[in-house]
């Protein structure tokens, strides 16, 4: 078995790719992956950008659709919705074997709207019509206002991969979000098992921001925390996960057929190079967990990663570096503000830059 077929089988951890690309789907490389291990795959208006602007592999098509007369939101949407339905075919053996547990592909609601409820509603049930897969997961951001979105679409029996994470308040909000939404279902006769759903904590840009501020505070005490944010919030997120998902509330939804929300570990690879580059793979290994990773920390992970259950050891010590952060003056709760601030402002940019390189290529296409 490749080391990611025993990330699962051996740890109960689901690899899924952070990556999607045209070129991926034409020469077989997603469904190699998927058979190397890869059980599921995210993506994102980032990820859509540098895919669109990174080859030609879309130029017949965006032709095509200017050629009829679409407009460009339009013509970058049907891009993104036909790789993503082509990916669901992929992944759709893999969500049946797994009883619909993995083999999720997921498209993300645009990101102007993420301060927008009733906006992202209406997106997140056009894009679930639209392409109408039991494999699709809708993203949604969880701002404040993506919160009741998330539950308002459980509550539609709808499935839904919450992304930007960044704080243990907020990811406590989405799972109380998700209980009350299947609680809603389950209340109105429908059917609880199709519904799933995944967690989306961020991570190593955790470790960055608060690294930026430990050293803007400088002091030793600062600056021995450094590294260390990122894997302990992950770990209590954990141990949150486990907390929340028993017990007798719990436990009436699952005799329904309720699955489980099973945290994400997203933003995985590491970006500061000091620190190893199988880092927030290897400390966040544990069952009933799934890590999306790029293709750098896939070969990284397989060239020399630790396979071992590590996600639910040294949670005490997770809970002090949280008290020592809060000691030396970094503001947890902040830090997650700051960073679902510029998770969602990124991702509108890449959705702006991508829309500007299309309107130009149109128009180079119109003069021919």
């Amino acid at each position: 078995m490749t080391i990611l077929e025993r990330l699962y089988t051996e740890c109960g951890q689901s690899p899924w790719l952070d990556n999607l690309t045209r070129g991926y789907l034409r020469d077989g490389t997603l469904t190699r992956m998927v058979a190397d291990g890869i059980r599921g795959v995210t993506a994102n208006p980032t990820i859509f950008t540098k895919a669109i602007l990174g080859s030609t592999d879309y130029d017949e098509q965006f032709a095509a659709l200017t050629a009829a007369g679409r407009p460009l939101e339009d013509a970058y949407w049907q891009l993104v919705v036909d790789d993503i339905t082509a990916a669901l075919a992929v992944l759709r053996p893999t969500f049946d074997a797994s009883g619909g547990t993995d083999g999720f592909v997921s498209i993300e609601v645009a990101a102007a709207l993420a301060h927008d409820t009733q906006a992202t509603l209406v997106a997140a049930r056009a894009l679930h019509k639209r392409i109408a897969a039991p494999n699709l997961f809708v993203k949604i951001p969880a701002t404040a206002e993506g919160v009741p979105a998330i539950q308002t679409m459980i509550a539609e029996g709808r499935s839904i991969n919450i992304t930007l994470i960044f704080s243990l308040a907020r990811y406590e909000q989405i799972i109380e979000a998700y209980l009350s939404g299947l609680e809603a279902v389950a209340e109105h006769g429908g059917d609880l098992a199709p519904v799933h759903s995944v967690a989306s904590f961020f991570v190593s840009r955790v470790d960055t921001e608060v690294d930026r501020r430990l050293d803007a505070v400088g002091t030793p005490a600062a600056l021995a925390l450094r590294g260390q944010a990122a894997i302990a919030q992950a770990k209590l997120a954990y141990r949150l996960f486990r907390e929340r998902f028993t017990g007798e509330r719990w436990q009436r939804l699952a005799a329904l057929g309720a699955h489980p929300q099973r945290p994400l570990w997203a933003s995985t690879s590491t970006k500061n190079a000091a620190y190893p580059d199988t880092r927030y793979v290897d400390h966040l290994i544990g069952p009933d967990t799934v890590n999306t990773l790029p293709e750098v920390t896939i070969a990284a992970f397989a060239d020399h990663g630790t396979l071992a259950r590590t996600i639910d050891t040294e949670t005490d010590d997770a809970a002090e570096v949280m008290r020592r952060l809060a000691t030396v003056g970094v503001d947890m709760g902040d830090v997650g503000s700051a960073l679902e601030e510029q998770g969602v402002a990124g991702f509108h940019a890449s959705h702006q830059q991508v829309l500007a390189a299309l309107e130009a290529k149109a128009e180079q296409l119109s003069r021919r």
